[in-house]
């Protein structure tokens, strides 16, 4: 009889038992699979991603665009829960022609050049930067090394619950967590699962950073706009149908408003452009 194949979410819940992984409540109430690698370990990886890109990458050299995405993320990250906002926020600005942006773990986030064609205000742009912080406070990326590291053990995971020294195959697969691997579980946009919960929270970050939560909206047309009625580009590949998208950030907006109106009356008025 034919043995079927060991499933992924088989795979992480026995790579989970393993390590001795957890499960936490994301911020929509879903579970989530965490912990097959430690927090000291994340941020190193996210380190690692981010020389990669500015190795690979050109950074722009224009002192008032970087200043400008500097004082938009720093206005994000000071809304951050405090073991957050000590980690030292960096980011860098990158010359290319894709409208995109990420935030990695330890505190790194990049925007690429394109994005200024789509993110045509402060408060729009805000809206992409809290998007991809909203990943690294839902733990998406912690989410996406457990999920992957289970799928690659799959079997070999099997044989170290039954006696052999699992510990010492984790830290042989996150040394291996290289190239295509680091780009999938850092770099490229997660489910639509992820995205809409990123969607959540980055909304209700830059409300209350003081950032108009409705640009969210205008962001998201900007973009479609740019897409020519074609395709999302690449940056919202795997978000929701944008009819119903748009729907839902129009719907959080009216809720947010008093959030934002409450942070502009408190003086939090961010000028950053």
């Amino acid at each position: 009889m034919r043995t079927s194949p060991i499933s992924a979410a088989t795979a992480v819940a026995i790579a989970c038992l393993a390590a001795a992984c957890a499960t936490t409540t994301s911020p929509t109430g879903r579970t989530q699979y965490v912990g097959a690698v430690s927090q000291d370990q994340l941020d190193a990886l996210g380190a690692q991603a981010f020389a990669e890109q500015k190795a690979q990458h050109r950074q722009s050299t224009d002192a008032a665009q970087t200043r400008y995405v500097s004082c938009v993320v720093n206005a994000i990250v000071r809304e951050l829960p405090a073991d957050q906002q000590r980690i030292g926020w960096e980011s860098a600005v990158f010359v290319d022609a894709n409208p995109n942006a990420f935030a990695l773990p330890g505190g790194k986030v990049g925007v690429y050049t394109g994005i200024f064609t789509v993110a045509r205000t402060q408060d729009q742009l805000a809206a992409v930067i809290a998007h991809e912080v909203g990943h690294v406070v839902a733990n998406h990326h912690d989410e996406r090394i457990t999920r992957q590291m289970g799928a690659q053990a799959g079997l070999g995971v099997v044989g170290a619950v039954l006696g052999s020294r699992y510990g010492e195959g984790a830290s042989q697969t996150t040394n291996q967590l290289g190239g295509a691997a680091l780009q999938t579980a850092f770099l490229l946009p997660g489910s639509r699962v992820q995205e809409s919960e990123a969607d959540v929270v980055g909304q209700q970050l830059m409300a209350k950073a003081g950032f108009d939560p409705r640009q969210a909206v205008n962001l998201w047309q900007n973009m479609m706009a740019a897409s020519g009625g074609g395709r999302a580009p690449q940056w919202l590949s795997t978000h929701p149908d944008p009819s119903a998208r748009i729907g839902e950030l129009q719907a959080r907006a009216v809720g947010l408003v008093p959030t934002w109106e409450q942070a502009r009356s408190a003086g939090r008025r961010p000028a950053c452009g």
